[in-house]
């Protein structure tokens, strides 16, 4: 049965986290008025997709990553091979136009792009389709979900949203969420959205993480809010308020509880001699 709504309801991140953590296979299709993109999963990862204007075939990915010119591509969709993905990456491996990692990197770059839009859509329809795939001679690149989704939230621009889904910063704090040690290794954060985890602990409310990480608050939603939506971090009532720089006879920020500790030092001992 497929699973139906509109994204005013349940938006794009609402979305692929259900996808990810449920370890879905299927396409998920969205439409707008004048837009629409469908997305391919197995197994919880994004693996092709395509717009309603691109169709996703090899030689309009490589056109797009400035690894073909609109000439050769012109020529290739004319010949019977060129519609075949795996038969033509196969071709011009062989023929030395490109390589493998060519190809790998210019289909992961364009699919995120598709996904990277939706972020930015809060209007439309959507219907996800258990099961469907596209044609076997599609070439499907495994991309982890909980990146996308940080990266996604990373994107967004309206500060308005951010605000609307952290509006106190001064009365909530942040603890790690179960397993966040295995997600932290599965992602590739920033610096800044390291030392935001430096300080995670329910003692320390965002405002005082902001403050001792020298962001405003505009900076601070943007990572809180990709941390919550790639399931590192929850959100939690402060067990105490604390100022923060750390001010003569006044405490500081209080560091990650020790059971996080061993993963997470070991990293933030580099980025504190950046």
């Amino acid at each position: 049965m497929a699973l139906k709504g509109n994204l005013r309801d349940f938006s794009t991140t609402q979305l692929l986290n259900l996808i990810h953590l449920a370890r879905k296979t299927g396409c998920l299709t969205v439409r707008t008025p004048s837009e629409a993109a469908r997305l391919y999963f197995r197994d919880g990862k994004l693996v092709h997709a395509h717009t309603a204007d691109q169709d996703g075939h090899l030689a309009t990915v490589l056109l797009k990553a400035g690894k073909l010119s609109a000439e050769q591509v012109k020529k290739i969709l004319a010949r019977p091979e060129g519609r075949n993905d795996v038969q033509l990456g196969m071709l011009l491996i062989k023929a030395g136009h490109i390589s493998r990692d060519d190809i790998v990197q210019s289909a992961r770059r364009y699919m995120l792009n598709i996904v990277y839009t939706l972020f930015g859509w809060y209007e439309g329809q959507f219907e996800f389709t258990p099961d469907a795939m596209p044609s076997a001679d599609r070439i499907l690149i495994p991309i982890n979900l909980e990146q996308v989704i940080i990266e996604g939230s990373r994107r967004l621009h309206e500060h308005e949203r951010l605000q609307d889904e952290l509006p106190d910063l001064e009365n909530t704090a942040l603890r790690f969420a179960n397993h966040a040690d295995a997600r932290l290794r599965a992602v590739n954060l920033t610096v800044e959205e390291w030392r935001v985890i430096s300080f995670v602990s329910p003692r320390n409310t965002i405002k005082v993480i902001a403050q001792a990480n020298n962001m405003d608050d505009f900076q601070v939603r943007k990572i809180v809010y990709g941390l919550l939506q790639a399931g590192i971090v929850e959100l939690v009532r402060p067990t105490g308020q604390t100022a923060a720089p750390a001010a003569p006879g006044r405490p500081g920020p209080e560091k990650p509880p020790a059971i996080k500790r061993s993963l997470i030092e070991r990293l933030i001992n580099r980025i504190k001699r950046i």
